[in-house]
């Protein structure tokens, strides 16, 4: 199958996947499973990684600044633009869609090859729907949340570092956070984590539900929806970028 197929397929497959949920109160069971699941199982490797990236970051920037003539206070804005432009949105994404997007694929992939999704199939349930949709609002709806607080546990990260390190001051480091700063560079990264956020939710499910095969299929179909959520956050990232901030 060409990659026009796929998409074609992939786009078949969103049709399916929003339509009303044919019985209500198992749809909101699912929807607080997937939260909990897809959310809050992520809370901790994104909060790890997220404070102490952002030391790393003002770190790195401290020690390439060694001209008197500039400020210290360019450490925090530099560390506030990374953190909210590239690494809260995008770096963190490419996190849970290795996390996340696995779980997704081996958890639908299970299904389809323990035949478990034909037969909802036969008892006329929209599998898809059943599916995919809460994993869709999940994401859609948490991530966001999440990704604002790696933004503000990295920045807390780059003021502790500068601290315990004596590179630069609390002080001038929060001057730098203060400087130009500008709202809607954080509706630009919210823009961009929703739509990260949907292909984390259904590129993933698009492999696990089309998978061919037994257990073995399964896990390179995992891999593969890694790969291919992967190359597609970059995409976005890079047309998202020229479309909202040139």
């Amino acid at each position: 199958m060409n990659y026009i197929e796929h998409i074609g397929k992939y786009f078949i497959m969103l049709k399916q996947v929003f339509k009303r949920p044919q019985k209500a109160r198992i749809f909101y069971d699912s929807l607080m499973k997937e939260i909990e699941e897809l959310g809050l199982k992520s809370l901790g490797i994104i909060m790890f990684i997220s404070f102490f990236i952002g030391g790393v970051i003002a770190l790195q920037t401290a020690l390439n600044i060694d001209s008197a003539f500039i400020p210290k206070s360019l450490i925090g804005f530099a560390t506030k633009r990374s953190i909210i432009l590239e690494f809260a949105p995008t770096f963190c994404s490419i996190i849970l869609a290795g996390k996340v997007g696995s779980y997704i694929t081996s958890s639908i992939g299970t299904m389809r090859v323990t035949e478990q999704i034909d037969a909802l199939d036969v008892m006329g349930i929209n599998s898809l729907n059943h599916l995919v949709l809460p994993k869709v609002i999940a994401t859609v709806c948490f991530y966001p949340f999440l990704i604002l607080l790696g933004m503000m546990l990295g920045i807390f990260g780059g003021w502790i570092a500068g601290v315990l390190s004596d590179l630069f001051s609390g002080v001038d480091y929060i001057e730098g956070l203060q400087t130009e700063f500008k709202p809607f560079l954080i509706y630009y990264a919210i823009i961009k984590t929703l739509v990260f956020a949907f292909l984390i939710a259904t590129v993933p499910s698009y492999h696990g539900y089309y998978v061919k095969g037994g257990s073995i299929a399964v896990g390179k179909a995992s891999t593969q929806s890694v790969v291919w959520t992967t190359i597609l956050i970059v995409i976005a990232n890079y047309l998202l970028t020229q479309m909202l901030l040139t």
